[in-house]
């Protein structure tokens, strides 16, 4: 617990940046009236423009109320355990807790299990989260962001709890977050991102807590109302992608002008045709493509595409030489056993991509698959990740490559050119004045709104490999090995450690390792 002088600072801190939020909204107010006397100034877009403004710090006010209610509640926990003394018995110390429970919950009107849970966050942010409760009072990150970040970092050590909250929220820290800030990005995604990093450095390797998870895998169906059910599925992370994958390659097929069903209606049915006609052994699924949403699939053969999820192996991970995690397009980690099988089983869902040692950027596409897609492609898939629009989580598997400036209007069909929409979003900038701005081969584009504000994309965070300080016998002869891998890369290693080069930069032309990899490959797309 802080000190009584502290404590009281750092709640006269919080008021005061209420007072400035309330005097912010204040002066919007005053905004388009003063503004009015200009004859070049429009009264309504400047009301529409103060509207907007007062959203936004509306919810900063949020974000700092939300703090505040953390060090009130946290001050309230310690000065309660002050007051009531030594525990004689650890049921005393049960029956206290409960009492605290219990006194925040009447206070705030919540349940008890919703003040539990507001204690808990506030003891861990007020203790060992300090940049992220920082970040919640001026207002930068909401309530749902400093609760995702108490999630990733349980377990975690001190120090790696420090690293990952400098990642997200500390511009100078030695390996920052690409991209827009935290708190410009929606809390999935920021989850999603959080999500990655402490797969990438949780002191228990993927591989022993994938074993274990994996061991718990199922099937559970839980009944519904109004006739329905769900059926859930617990499965590793490539199958499960694998499947919902397939899934919609084969909806988008069933998809035109006659057919009335939604892409997730299209994905039950078909989801239900595989599963109880057997049908999908052969490689094909039972569809007219014409069927309304309120009927399910008719009968007439639709062949079964191939799904295809791209599989972002480190190099040196790959040949066994580290242990570092695999990305798995539209989930994150996954173990580098799996993808070791995925890329030497000839899996034909999966695309094989390689990474760079020097700084985990993608080095080159390859294919285990007859069917070979256009390499750019899936270069906007792995740099994008996602569709690009602001808080949309539509996967790259759902999105549509578009020039960013038209081919009528001189654009070309360079990656700094190309973008991936989804369907929704792509329409938009079709039919609106949002637009997006130049990308580049790491960095997809951003938006600009119709009301001028600019709006960041997300970025990947490739990171360079983590050599093991002492390599096991595996590692060592894996290790051995890497004579057969081009010069330039085995210079790149015999000499020094690894060095990240600049962040963003593409990868140097020659290192694809089309000759040494064991599957062939296409060499990505330059940036231009």
């Amino acid at each position: 617990m802080e000190s009584g002088d502290a404590f009281t600072a750092d709640i006269r801190a919080a008021a005061a940046a209420l007072r400035q939020s309330a005097a912010a909204l204040e002066a919007l107010l005053d905004g388009p009236g003063a503004a009015e006397s200009n004859a070049d100034a429009d009264p309504v877009r400047l009301r529409a423009d103060a509207c907007l403004d007062g959203l936004s710090e509306a919810a900063r006010v949020e974000s700092r109320v939300a703090a505040l209610k953390v060090r009130l509640a946290a001050g309230y926990v310690h000065l309660a355990e002050v007051l009531a003394g030594p525990a004689a018995t650890p049921q005393d110390w049960t029956a206290r807790e409960m009492s605290t429970v219990a006194e925040v919950a009447g206070v705030l009107t919540v349940s008890e299990r919703s003040a539990s849970a507001l204690i808990s966050d506030a003891l861990a942010l007020t203790t060992s989260l300090p940049l992220t409760l920082d970040a919640l009072g001026s207002g930068s990150v909401s309530w749902q962001h400093a609760r995702i970040m108490v999630n990733e970092a349980a377990g975690l050590s001190p120090a790696a709890a420090g690293s990952l909250e400098a990642h997200f929220l500390d511009p100078d820290a030695p390996s920052p977050a690409r991209g827009c800030l935290a708190g410009e990005l929606v809390p999935g995604r920021f989850r999603a991102k959080a999500r990655t990093w402490r797969e990438r450095h949780h002191p228990l390797s993927i591989e022993a807590r994938h074993v274990r998870s994996a061991a718990d895998r199922r099937v559970e169906f839980v009944p519904d109302r109004d006739g329905m059910a769900w059926l859930n599925a617990y499965l590793p992370a490539a199958t499960a992608a694998g499947i919902f994958d397939r899934l919609t390659t084969a909806s988008r097929a069933l998809q035109g002008p006659a057919e009335a069903r939604t892409l997730a209606q299209l994905r039950a049915d078909v989801a239900a045709t595989l599963f109880l006609s057997g049908e999908g052994a052969a490689g094909r699924v039972h569809a007219a493509g014409t069927g309304d949403a309120d009927t399910p699939l008719t009968t007439a053969g639709v062949p079964m595409p191939r799904a295809q999820v791209l599989v972002t192996v480190p190099v040196l991970s790959l040949l066994g030489v580290t242990d570092e995690p695999a990305m798995l397009d539209g989930y994150g980690p996954i173990p580098p056993s799996v993808a070791r099988k995925l890329v030497a089983g000839g899996a034909d869902s999966f695309y094989r991509v390689l990474t760079d040692p020097r700084d985990g950027a993608p080095l080159e596409i390859g294919r285990t698959s007859y069917r070979i897609p256009r390499a750019m492609r899936h270069w906007l898939r792995l740099r994008d990740a996602k569709c690009s629009f602001p808080a949309c989580n539509n996967s790259s598997l759902d999105t549509e490559a578009d020039h960013l400036l038209a081919w009528a209007n001189g654009g070309t069909t360079g990656i700094s050119n190309l973008g991936q929409p989804c369907r929704k979003h792509h329409r938009l900038k079709h039919t609106t004045t949002w637009t997006p701005t130049p990308a580049t081969g790491h960095e997809p584009p951003a938006w600009i709104s119709p009301t001028g504000r600019r709006y960041r994309s997300e970025q990947q965070d490739w990171e360079p490999p983590h050599l093991p300080d002492t390599p096991s016998a595996f590692q060592a002869a894996a290790w051995s090995r890497l004579p057969s891998v081009p010069a330039t890369l085995r210079r790149r290693w015999s000499s020094e450690a690894p060095r990240p080069s600049k962040l963003g930069a593409a990868a140097p032309a020659g290192n694809g390792l089309t000759s040494s990899a064991p599957t062939r490959g296409e060499q990505l797309p330059n940036a231009g």
